[in-house]
């Protein structure tokens, strides 16, 4: 009888965050299918789910006692929620969604499996989309030119750049938001979270293996930049369009990862888990 209250208990409330994040829900799902950065989007609640049933130990007595603050977790999320719905602000309202999650296991299952499932909850945050990465756009667009520029300057390759526009011999380039490499940044820093989590290695190196995200999204990038730039220059425009829309993202997703494992093993995380 206890487990049919819980079943119930649970379809309830679960019915009851759809219908108040609703506009949530919708606004993410949109935004998956039309930004560039985020169509990753769909991905991490699957991976949150993966490691939820890897920790699901948590939601069956090994987590400690059900406490009630996390009553007082879910009410501000719950208000989080009701501001954001005021300001039009979805982003706001999508991580007070994470916060109410996270008030129900800890009511529910305790402290300690809160404890246990933070990462699979706090994942969620790299699919809601965040009004400063449009804005980093433009500044990041303009320091790959420069530097891709400079780069191929430097094996011969004429190349001159004004802003976010590089002209070559016969052509001209513009490093528009898919060059800029934002949308590596975004993406490589989920997965990045992804290998601390699952690797072992001190909090320190995890750190620095979580810090080096950034640099090394933003070098792979301006090796695919460069290599386009290279390609057009010696086989001409058309070629080196194709490149990139053909076989330059597998070839940055390989050089960042491989840059990745290379920093976790220096910084003594390359070894998996055997919990995960």
């Amino acid at each position: 009888m206890g487990k049919f209250r819980g079943i119930v208990a649970g379809v309830i409330i679960a019915t009851l965050l759809v219908f108040l994040f609703y506009p949530t829900f919708r606004w993410l799902v949109f935004s998956w299918l039309n930004n560039p950065y985020y169509s990753h989007g769909f991905l991490v609640p699957l991976v949150s789910l993966f490691f939820l049933w890897r920790k699901k130990g948590a939601f069956f007595g090994e987590g400690g006692e059900p406490n009630n603050f996390g009553w007082v977790v879910v009410a501000l999320g719950l208000a989080g929620h009701l501001l954001a719905m005021l300001w039009q602000a979805y982003y706001l309202s999508a991580l007070a969604f994470i916060l109410v999650l996270i008030g129900l296991v800890i009511h529910f299952c305790g402290l300690l499996a809160a404890r246990q499932l933070l990462f699979p909850l706090g994942f969620l945050s790299f699919m809601i989309p965040l009004p400063i990465v449009d804005r980093l756009s433009p500044s990041l667009e303009s320091l790959t030119a420069t530097h891709a520029a400079s780069l191929v300057q430097m094996v011969g390759i004429p190349a001159r750049n004004l802003g976010a526009q590089i002209s070559l011999t016969d052509s001209t380039f513009v490093v528009a938001a898919p060059c800029s490499g934002l949308n590596s940044i975004v993406s490589l820093l989920a997965l990045t979270a992804v290998l601390t989590y699952i690797v072992r290695g001190s909090p320190l190196a995890k750190v620095t293996l979580l810090g080096a995200a950034v640099p090394i999204a933003m070098a792979a990038n301006l090796f695919r930049v460069s290599s386009l730039l290279s390609i057009a220059h010696f086989f001409g425009a058309e070629a080196g369009m194709a490149y990139f829309h053909n076989f330059s993202s597998p070839i940055l997703f390989l050089v960042a990862l491989a840059l990745l494992i290379g920093v976790g093993k220096v910084v003594g995380c390359s070894e998996v888990r055997q919990d995960i």
